[in-house]
């Protein structure tokens, strides 16, 4: 149980990662891309075929694939998001860069 709060711990920072990631200005050409199969992954048809290894493949495998595709960005991205002082003035800086009206 307590490596599935690991997990969940690691998803959620790797999620934060991502987005920062996806508005940075030097994100690499190639993060876009890779994430389609990755969104796809989730909409395969095992998961209404076999509900319980559809629901391991969710919560297990493409947490961990995220978890790679993520550490292969550049450094500069990753310690850019790990020097951030307030974490909150960043998920708001993105809110508003994500907003559709602007």
């Amino acid at each position: 149980m307590i490596r599935l709060l690991r997990l969940w711990r690691m998803v959620g920072k790797d999620l934060h990662l991502l987005r920062f990631a996806l508005v940075h200005p030097r994100r690499p050409s190639w993060l876009v891309p890779a994430l389609v199969p990755l969104a796809l992954c989730a909409l395969d048809p095992i998961n209404f075929a076999l509900p319980f290894i559809g629901a391991v493949d969710d919560l297990v495998v493409i947490p961990m694939l995220l978890h790679l595709l993520l550490r292969l960005l550049p450094a500069d991205i990753r310690s850019g998001y790990r020097a951030l002082p307030d974490r909150q003035a960043l998920i708001s800086r993105m809110t508003k860069a994500w907003s559709p009206g602007k």
